[in-house]
Parts: C-alpha cells; sequence; structure tokens
C-alpha cells in the first residue's frame, strides 16, 4: 500500500540517528541549476537509503550503483525544490506547526511527545522540522502540477465502467522499473536505455529480487524504496498493462514495455478481487475556502480565514459564515460538500477532515486552492459498492493521469536543467 506523507516522514526521519553519520572529505560531487550537491549530502542520503532497504529485507545493491542512484534522486529533488521557490510554492511556519500537530496526534502523543522522541532518537528537531517542510512542499508541487492535468469527464468514466477491462473488478498489488527516455531523444540515448533495462532484465533473469533490480536501474521515483508501487484497480492502469498482469502468477515479471516515457518492467506482487460488497467509512462535510492567487496574497488568506475563524469562536454559524465568506462553489449550500469517501479530495484536506471528531472544526488548512476551514458533520459506514465503482474508477483514471503527468513533468524538468555532474572526478 501506498505510504502517507506522514508514514513516509517518520520512515525518514527515524531511519538514521545523528550518532550514525560519516565523517569523510566533503567535496562538491553535482551542480544543479545555482545549487551544489556536496558528498555528505549523498552520504547522509545514502545512510538512510540503506536502512529503509534493510528493513524491508532487500539484498543492497553494490554501493557505487546505490551511490548514483541517490545522486540522482537528490538532483531530481534539488530541481523541484528550485521550481517551487521560483513559482511561489511555500510552506509556512503557521502551517508546519499545523502538520508537525497532526503528526504527533496521529502517532497518539503530543508535540512535546514527539519531540521526546525524536531526542532519544539522536534526530535534531529543527533539523526533523525542515525535512517534514521539503516533503510537504514536494507533495504539494506534485499536486499542483499533476492535478491541473488530470481532469476526468463522466463520459470517460462511463467508458471505462461499459469496458471489459472494468469488469474484471481486479486489483493488482504491483512494482515496477523504470528507465526513462528524454523527450527529445536521439538513437543513441534510446539505445543507451535499451541496454540499460536489458540488464535489469538479465538480473532478474538470473536470480536476484526484484527490489534489489529496482534500486540499482530505475529512474521512478520510488526506485529506492524497492519499486513497489501498491495496489491499483483496473481501471488505474492502460488496458494492455491489465492484460500483461493477467498473465503472470504472483511474483512473475512482464517483458519490456515500451512507452513514451521510457521502458519499463512490471511485477505483479499479489492480486485480489474487488467485487464483493463494499463498506467504506463516509464523512459529511462542510468548508470554507479563502483563495490565494495574484491578488490576495498567502499572508492575506491566512488572516482573512483566521478572522473567519474568530467569528465561528464567538458563536457565529459555520453555515452562514461559509454562505457570506467561502470562495468555492459549495457557499450557496452553506459549504455542504455532501457525503465524501477518502481520496474524494486533496491530501492536505483529507488528513485534516480524517483527524477530526463529528462536531469538530479543523484550524485553518492549506491546500493547493488556499485556506479552508472543515466542519465534519458526521460519519457514517456505508455498502457503497454500486455508487462507489463510478466514484471509484474516476478516482483511478484521475490516478492513472496525474502520475503520467508528474512522470513527464519530471522528465522534461530534467531534461531543461543545467546538471553538472562531477561524481566520477578524482
Amino acid at each position: 500500500m501506498k505510504r502517507t506523507l506522514i508514514a513516509a516522514c517518520l520512515a525518514g526521519v527515524f531511519a538514521l540517528p545523528a550518532s550514525a553519520a560519516v565523517t569523510t572529505v566533503d567535496r562538491i560531487v553535482a551542480v544543479v541549476g545555482k545549487d551544489a550537491v556536496t558528498l555528505s549530502d549523498v552520504n547522509a542520503r545514502l545512510a538512510q537509503v540503506e536502512a529503509g532497504l534493510k528493513r524491508q529485507g532487500v539484498p543492497l545493491p553494490p554501493a557505487a550503483v546505490l551511490q548514483r542512484q541517490v545522486l540522482d534522486q537528490l538532483l531530481l529533488e534539488k530541481l523541484q525544490l528550485q521550481y517551487a521557490a521560483s513559482n511561489g510554492v511555500r510552506v509556512g511556519d503557521g502551517e508546519l506547526d499545523d502538520v508537525v500537530s497532526r503528526l504527533a496526534r496521529q502517532n497518539g502523543t503530543d508535540v512535546a511527545g514527539l519531540r521526546a522522541r525524536l531526542a532519544k532518537d539522536g534526530t535534531d528537531y529543527a533539523v526533523f522540522r525542515e525535512n517534514l517542510r521539503k516533503e510537504v512542499l514536494l507533495e504539494r508541487l506534485r499536486e499542483r502540477v499533476a492535478g491541473s492535468q488530470a481532469n476526468v469527464s463522466d463520459q470517460e468514466v462511463e467508458q471505462v465502467l461499459a469496458s471489459a477491462q472494468n469488469a474484471k473488478r481486479a486489483e493488482y498489488r504491483i512494482a515496477n522499473i523504470l528507465v526513462s527516455v528524454p523527450e527529445r531523444a536521439d538513437a543513441k540515448q534510446i539505445d543507451a536505455a535499451r541496454q540499460k533495462i536489458g540488464r535489469a532484465q538479465a538480473d532478474l533473469a538470473a536470480g536476484k529480487p526484484f527490489a534489489q533490480v529496482a534500486a540499482s536501474y530505475s529512474d521512478a521515483k520510488n526506485a529506492l524504496a524497492g519499486g513497489e508501487i501498491g495496489w491499483r484497480g483496473s481501471s488505474a492502469l492502460p488496458p494492455e498493462l491489465v492484460g500483461l498482469l493477467d498473465a503472470l502468477a504472483p511474483g512473475q515479471t512482464t517483458d519490456v514495455v515500451r512507452t513514451p516515457s521510457g521502458f519499463y518492467l512490471f511485477q505483479l506482487i499479489e492480486k485480489r478481487d474487488r467485487s464483493a460488497p463494499q463498506m467504506v467509512e463516509q464523512y459529511r462535510v462542510r468548508h470554507i475556502l479563502v483563495r490565494t492567487n495574484e491578488a490576495v496574497s498567502e499572508a492575506d488568506a491566512r488572516t482573512r480565514i483566521e478572522q473567519v475563524r474568530d467569528r465561528l469562536q464567538q458563536g457565529a454559524k459555520f453555515d452562514e459564515l461559509a454562505r457570506r465568506f467561502s470562495e468555492d462553489g459549495s457557499a450557496p449550500q452553506g459549504g455542504d460538500l455532501g457525503w465524501m469517501n477518502k481520496g474524494d479530495t486533496v491530501p492536505e484536506f483529507e488528513r485534516a477532515m480524517l483527524a477530526l471528531k463529528p462536531g469538530e472544526t479543523s484550524a485553518p488548512v492549506r491546500s493547493p486552492f488556499g485556506y479552508h476551514l472543515i466542519r465534519l458533520e458526521n460519519t457514517r459506514t456505508q455498502d457503497v459498492s454500486g455508487e462507489r465503482e463510478k466514484a471509484a474508477v474516476k478516482q483511478e483514471i484521475r490516478q492513472r493521469k496525474a502520475e503520467q503527468a508528474y512522470q513527464d513533468w519530471l522528465q522534461q524538468l530534467k531534461d531543461s536543467a543545467y546538471i553538472e555532474d562531477k561524481l566520477s572526478d578524482d
């Protein structure tokens, strides 16, 4: 199952105590744009990656191979952070405080308890906060870049519902290896990528674990986590891939798959039927939204939502304030979004919604759309086998489009960047 942002942050932060750091002579190993990546940067991330792979029981790739993979991931991360900075994508201290508080609650403690746990594990709290800020920022950037390109029409949903692909009602837990190909690649670059995926395929044929081979060769973001994607419904995958997966037994791998993004290998880990009744928790939610845009700064939007929150605390009714101040289409309905399922909204909104009890209202929540106040009216457990199918298909199509759009954008970002690689220099 795909890890949440909180789980990912905890895994990274608690993977390596400060006492485990290795002292070495530092030097610049790469330049990306105006930023430099040092050997100590690579070694620090390398130690975290090695600890994560060991926890999963994945044999480590050769040291030089893993070091190269870590550097490539750091360069891609730097590029995204540079893009975010130049395009005004930020995470303020107040918002970060809210994320830390929510993280503490989800782990059964408060901020003081979380700080104590960090100190016990040898992790500096200030370093933890900045790592968490970066993770939230990258998640927000991903949603902004990919979410805007992942619109799904009702016609698309109906076509999938009527297709033989959806009739399978199957879900697949899969992993992948991607060797990317630049957008305007020449014959030499394409041949180099084909040879690289061929080496990965040969290692698999020789009996090496898929996770180890993914960590050695894959260009995908999940490479250093062993390549696992998690569970995907049949409608979330291209029909051609569904056909390939249906021909596999768990643990088997497809042949090389060529796509516009590059060359893929997919492994089927598990397969399950989803035709049984689906009992899900649903959430009746209202919200008030103050948007940020060119005319409304981050600070102004935050001030306005805080003013609305003050009125609530003084006894004003949520629905009346929503009608007056919310900048969302739900304002005429008093901010009522109806019954919502997990996955129906953006991650920041959902995390805040799930942390509430019926009758509670959140603190200001930042999402790609602006600042929200969220009120959870009620919850229910519902058999949604019929209505959920349509919503699930829509979400799966959106997820597929978003993942492809994000991968394409990352490749374009990398292709257009100035990168000077010094790792192999003596």
